[in-house]
């Protein structure tokens, strides 16, 4: 079934975004394919916080960062406290077994702050989308409603995401393959990092891991 656009669906009851700390990271000094930053998760103080309330969950969790979404049309989201422009953020993400398929797992970039960023997510029922946030209203790009891709891999089997984020050019791979881009031009820097979320049944359970942003 074709997803709903995200603005369609009610207001979200809970957009969290985990306390990190604030650090800045240049970029004009690395070369093309430097690492800018990676994060395997093995150690639970590296910065992306912990979260506990009724909407969901969120942490460390056996050497990944997991969410659980508690609440119907939620979103959560970590980030580890970044300032960066042109990036390619890769990471491995897997939905656990019994998780609703009609889910979110994601990326985020050019996040200024907890209302302003850029998002990238797949459902593991098939579909993808590329959107951003601004002034805390929740839009697509590119594509009025969520696409599907025979690229993302279904259940609870490992999709490894890559949100490259390029100027003004947004671009989505799911497994290699590229699936979809867009373009946008209202954010040119800010943090990276992860965001899971349900639509309208609760219990999304994702875990994500080998976190890794790129010079392009």
């Amino acid at each position: 079934m074709k997803r709903p656009h995200l603005a369609v669906l009610p207001i979200l009851l809970l957009c969290t975004a985990l306390a990190c700390n604030s650090a800045q990271l240049g970029q004009s000094w690395a070369p093309s394919g430097a690492s800018l930053f990676k994060d395997a998760f093995d150690d639970p103080h590296s910065g992306w916080g912990e979260l506990n309330s009724a909407a969901g969950t969120a942490g460390y969790s056996a050497g990944t960062y997991h969410f659980y979404i508690k609440s119907p049309n939620v979103n959560l989201w970590a980030h580890p406290g970044l300032d960066l422009a042109t990036v390619d953020i890769e990471v491995d993400a897997t939905a656990a077994a019994g998780s609703p398929p009609a889910n979110r797992l994601g990326l985020v970039c050019r996040l200024k702050d907890d209302a302003n960023f850029y998002y990238f997510f797949i459902s593991t029922d098939g579909y993808y989308g590329i959107g951003k946030v601004r002034n805390g209203t929740w839009s697509l790009l590119g594509n009025p409603a969520m696409q599907q891709s025979a690229a993302i891999q279904p259940g609870n089997l490992v999709n490894h995401l890559r949100a490259d984020c390029i100027g003004s050019l947004l671009i989505l791979r799911v497994n290699g393959q590229l699936v979809g881009s867009a373009r946008d031009t209202d954010f040119t820097s800010g943090d990276v990092g992860l965001l899971a979320g349900a639509f309208d049944q609760p219990g999304v359970d994702v875990s994500f891991d080998n976190f890794s942003v790129i010079k392009p």
